[in-house]
């Protein structure tokens, strides 16, 4: 079997020269995820707290043990 040959031609490019952009170290990327990482947690606990509250005074009780539940989830991690 003959083998197959391909030509290749090879152009000059003349447009702009184009830069790239510097690599964010590891160490920052890994910092930033874990900081927003524990802003959303605390978020989400804070505001798991505030409902559960606010079913304790007025008294739903299926609601506070739904919400109770997913702040024991919340909190497990």
């Amino acid at each position: 079997m003959k083998k197959q040959k391909r030509p290749y031609l090879f152009i000059m490019y003349t447009g702009q020269p184009i830069h790239a952009r510097r690599e964010i170290p590891y160490e920052i990327k890994l910092t930033t995820r874990l900081l927003l990482d524990e802003l959303c947690f605390q978020w989400n606990k804070t505001r798991l707290e505030e409902a559960i509250n606010e079913s304790l005074e007025t008294g739903n009780r299926a609601e506070f043990y739904q919400l109770s539940e997913a702040y024991r989830l919340t909190i497990r991690e």
